[in-house]
This record gives structure tokens, C-alpha cells and sequence, in this order.
């Protein structure tokens, strides 16, 4: 029996009834559009149909003319330049993009992404040290970093290296003195890019630039062989799928399609995907196996897998990501399940508010993910800590709709030696003998928000759908509102008053297949984590999602179940 709520979205009824009309659309699909604000013709059809005319002029992005005069002039005196990156998915993609660019461009470049666990995050003076002794160049050229490193920058500047900070993250009061800074945070427009979005947008100046003075090698780029590239990165990231975004990973998805890169491509074989791509193949599949090599392995290793143009190298490295990330998941799952069983053991919804759950040997490179985990099991802000040698506890947080991370952690903050991040995610570090205060302080000023919040967990669902509705010339049309993910979710669909049709198998040990009926007609449906005994007896109603099922040669339509309750 579901526990959740169900919220379906509301649209005004005219609105859906004019854009249904007016663009021969289902009025279903036509409901998500209108609740999701694309109410006039015009603005759907652009939606449904991004174009790569209408990105931006990258110049509008600050510093850009400085940054893209720079580098050709680096290009043009054979000087060093190394692409900075950071060890993400974002910070991976976008130092492959750019050393790929520039590679084509004739300059001489090489990557760096500093060690996660011995030189921090993002720009920090060790990895610009340990860059400046291995690499010696006169120009750094920093992606998805390096805003706010001051000192860093500063650094570089004593040994007479320039640096260019390609970056989107949040401007602090201090930003760094960089020769020339490109954050869409500092000017107007495009504020939502990601780390890979920015480099996309100096490689398009950089090639404008250089068609516009008839160089050879910017006349030989077709821009587009490299949104596979930007799409990995930017789905990888959760930036909203709205807008440019929107753009270039629709785009980047047909061209992973056909990749010319033989690291994506034999990224993609040890991923066994195969036929039509979509954001659930760069999220989940894709994406996961560059992070892992960030998190408990080298990170250059991701990267020396997309920027090769050796076969042998690539599938070597690929088959090394997949390993990493197997290892990954099942460091991952161990502590998960200690969570779980901790947490488990003293829970009560009235009294717990802020979970805290810290061990010793905890993988620094994973307690964010599983303090992803936590949060979205127990609807609860969560934090999950390694316990080192000299008692402190670093770690990271996760929150939940209701609660600023921040605030919580500031109201805590005697007891830590320092903290970082926004509003749902963090990191923070805690002294040595404080975590059980801290533990206390954190349930304390979680409860003080949380307490008289409603915390049940809610099925949101976008429209309601009638049997004769779903066929597959509605799948087609509701195709044409992908790329899904953030601010464009894939819609939920509630069909009521349904009956399970004979007798439902459970697959894969924890998995339901069943059919579904509903006026006369029958559904094939799964419900992923569904345990029999949940299933109500009699009519029910069912929140799904829409989906093309192949298996040994026969394609059908099949409901994703997202929750079933009793029919009301």
C-alpha cells in the first residue's frame, strides 16, 4: 500500500485545449507543457524542436575577447598550455573538450585534474605547484574551477604564468585576479551552464575567431563532432534542461549516436549500450563510470580515455572505468547498508530530524553518494563522515526541499573546522571529540525547521491519461519533449481505477512484472523495488512512466510503475 501523497499538477484546462489544438499535440502531453509554462504555440514548437541557431554569441560571456586573443597568441608562439580540470564528470568532459579543441587548433596542450584526496578540490595551491614542477607551462587555462581561488592564481602569477578561469560556480567577495575570468555568474545571460557549457562556449569563440582570420585549423572544426562531449557533462551535472542546455544536449545525444571519439565509444560498449541513446545512458551509465576513477581511483585515467586516439588505449582504459566503478558500487552498497542498519536501529520520526551517521575506514571519495542515499530513504537531511586517526570526522551532506544545509550546519558550527557548499549539498570537517555534540547540535537545528514540516514523501504526477490515450503515435509525440532530466523531468502519467490482469511474477528477486488492465485494455508494466505483498487487492491506480520495452527482437510500450494505491 503507497504511502505517498500524490500531487498531479494542475494546468489551466483553456490553455490545454488551445496548444492541443493549435499544434496537433495529445491534451495529456499538451497538460505538461502548459504546467511546465510553455503555454503560447510558438514557445512549444521551440521547445519541442531546439535549434543550434539559437544559441548565444559566446563574446556575451565577461573576459571572453581577452581569453580568446590569449590563447591564440599561445598558440601562434608554440607556448605550453595546460587545461586545469577537476575530477567530476563535469571537470572531466570539460578539460577533454578543451585539450581536444585546442589539439585541433595546433597548440601545444596537456591535461591536469589534481588528487581528490591529497590536493583537494578545484584550484588549490598544491595542484597548482605539483602542474607548474610536471608540466612547466606559460599559460593554465583552468574548466569548472577556479573562481574563487585567489591565492592560487596569485601563486601561478609569482612563476609568470597567466591564467584564464573558465568556470560557473558561485563568485565569493573575493574573486581571483585571473588574466582573464569566464563565469556567466559575473555577467548577464547563461547563468545556468555548466562547468562543460562554459568550455563549450570558448571553444565556439576560439574557432569564431580563428575562421574569421582564415586559419586552416578553425576552418577544419565542425563544432558539433563534440556535444557528445558537452551532453555527458551537462546531464552529468543536473544543470536544468532548459534553454541552451536544452540545445546542446539534444544535439550531443544524436551525435554519442555515431561518436568519431573511440574513448566514448568504447565507453559505450563497457556500458552495453546500444540502439537509441537518451540522459538515462549519461546519468546513469556513462556518467558513474568517470566518476568513479574520481572518487577511489586516478582521474586522469578518465580523461587520457577521451582524449586518446588510440583503440587499444581506450578500450583498456574503459574496461579500467568499468572495474572502478563495480568496485565503487560495492564499496558504495556495504556502506549504504551500515547506514541503513544504524540508522534503522534508533529511528523515530518524531525525535530525528538530522541523521549523522560516522565510521571508521569510510571511503572519502563515496560518502556523497551515500549520503544521497540516506536522504531520500528517510525523507531527512543526512550526513555521512569518515572517521580519521586523530578522531575528526570529514564528510558530506545531503539535504532535503525544506532545509537549508548551510543555516544547519552554521547553527552547528563551534564544533567544526570548517564547512562548505549551498543549500542541498555540502562538505564539512569535524573536530577531533565533537561528533557526538555535533551529532546533537545538527538533530537539534534540523528539528527547529523540519519539526512542523509535512516530511511524507509525495508521487508527483504530471497529467492524467486515459487507456485509449497511450499508443504509440503518443509515445512518439511525448519523444519530442526529451531530453529529460533537470527542470524537464520525464512526466508521470496517473491512470485510475486499473486491475491487475492474472498473476503477477516478481524478476530479478525484488522486481514485480505484471499486466495491467484498464477499459478494455491491456498494459505490460514493471514496478522496479515493488515487493508483492505491498500490491492492494481490487482496483487500483497507477503512477508511471512511459517507456519502449525491447526483448528478444519484440518492442512494446511498458509502464514504469512509480506508485500504486488503492483506486480512489
Amino acid at each position: 500500500m503507497s504511502l505517498k501523497h500524490w500531487n498531479i499538477r494542475s494546468a489551466d484546462a483553456t490553455a490545454v485545449q488551445s496548444l492541443a489544438n493549435k499544434i496537433k499535440l495529445p491534451q495529456p502531453i499538451a497538460h505538461v507543457l502548459v504546467s511546465r509554462g510553455y503555454r503560447i504555440a510558438g514557445e512549444a514548437l521551440g521547445f519541442m524542436n531546439p535549434k543550434l541557431a539559437d544559441l548565444s554569441d559566446p563574446f556575451r560571456l565577461p573576459d571572453m575577447g581577452k581569453a580568446v586573443d590569449r590563447i591564440w597568441r599561445a598558440v601562434d608562439a608554440g607556448e605550453t598550455i595546460t587545461v586545469f580540470g577537476d575530477y567530476d564528470v563535469d571537470g572531466v568532459t570539460s578539460a577533454a573538450l578543451i585539450i581536444r579543441i585546442l589539439d585541433a587548433l595546433g597548440a601545444q596542450v596537456a591535461g591536469f585534474i589534481p588528487d581528490r584526496l591529497d590536493e583537494g578540490y578545484g584550484l588549490s595551491i598544491d595542484a597548482i605547484q605539483r602542474c607548474l614542477i610536471d608540466q612547466n607551462p606559460s599559460l593554465i587555462v583552468s574548466v569548472d574551477c577556479g573562481t574563487n581561488s585567489v591565492a592560487s592564481v596569485e601563486h601561478a602569477q609569482k612563476y609568470d604564468v597567466d591564467v584564464i578561469v573558465t568556470d560557473h560556480h558561485e563568485p565569493g567577495d573575493r574573486i581571483a585576479p585571473a588574466f582573464a575570468l569566464i563565469n556567466p555568474r559575473l555577467g548577464s545571460g547563461g547563468e545556468t551552464l555548466c562547468g562543460v557549457g562554459v568550455a563549450f562556449k570558448l571553444s565556439h569563440a576560439l574557432i569564431k575567431i580563428g575562421r574569421e582570420q582564415a586559419r586552416a585549423s578553425a576552418l577544419g572544426i565542425d563544432l558539433r563532432d563534440y556535444l557528445d562531449i558537452v551532453a555527458l557533462g551537462t546531464v552529468a551535472d543536473i544543470v536544468p534542461l532548459v534553454g541552451e542546455n536544452r540545445i546542446l544536449v539534444r544535439y550531443g545525444l544524436e551525435q554519442l549516436a555515431t561518436t568519431k571519439w573511440i574513448g566514448m565509444e568504447s565507453l559505450k560498449e563497457v556500458a552495453g549500450i546500444a540502439g537509441e541513446i537518451d540522459t538515462y545512458h549519461l546519468g546513469f551509465q556513462l556518467g558513474p563510470r568517470i566518476n568513479a576513477v574520481g572518487r577511489i581511483g586516478e582521474p586522469m585515467q578518465a580523461l587520457r580515455l577521451l582524449t586518446t586516439n588510440d583503440p587499444l588505449e581506450a578500450r583498456n582504459m574503459a574496461k579500467l572505468l568499468d572495474r572502478t566503478n563495480r568496485e565503487r558500487r560495492e564499496i558504495e552498497a556495504r556502506m549504504a547498508d551500515d547506514a541503513f542498519a544504524e540508522i534503522d536501529g534508533y529511528f523515530d520520526p518524531a525525535q530525528h530530524f538530522g541523521l549523522v551517521v560516522a565510521r571508521k575506514g569510510w571511503h572519502p571519495g563515496v560518502v556523497g553518494i551515500v549520503a544521497s542515499r540516506v536522504s531520500r530513504r528517510y525523507n531527512r537531511p543526512a550526513i555521512i563522515m569518515g572517521i580519521d586517526e586523530d578522531g575528526s570526522a570529514r564528510g558530506s551532506c545531503r539535504s532535503v526541499e525544506n532545509f537549508d544545509l548551510l543555516e544547519g550546519l552554521q547553527a552547528c558550527d563551534s564544533h567544526l573546522a570548517t564547512f562548505g557548499g549551498h543549500k542541498m549539498a555540502a562538505g564539512l570537517e569535524v573536530k577531533p571529540g565533537q561528533l557526538d555534540a555535533f551529532k546533537e547540535d545538527f538533530n537539534t537545528a534540523a528539528a527547529k525547521l523540519l519539526r512542523s514540516a509535512d516530511l511524507s514523501p509525495v508521487q508527483q504526477v504530471d497529467a492524467m491519461v486515459a487507456a485509449d490515450d497511450i499508443d504509440w503515435a503518443f509515445f512518439e509525440k511525448l519523444k519530442r519533449l526529451r531530453p529529460f532530466g533537470q527542470e524537464n523531468p520525464e512526466p508521470v502519467w496517473a491512470m485510475f481505477r486499473m486491475r491487475v490482469q492474472g498473476t503477477p511474477r516478481v524478476v530479478g528477486q525484488k522486481h514485480l512484472k505484471l499486466v495491467l488492465a484498464a477499459d478494455g485494455r491491456n498494459f505490460e508494466a514493471i514496478a522496479f523495488n515493488y515487493p508483492l505483498t505491498s500490491l492492494p487487492a481490487g482496483e487500483i491506480d497507477v503512477a508511471f512512466a512511459l517507456k519502449e520495452n525491447s526483448w528478444k527482437g519484440h518492442t512494446s510500450l511498458q509502464l514504469q510503475v512509480q506508485d500504486i494505491r488503492a483506486a480512489k
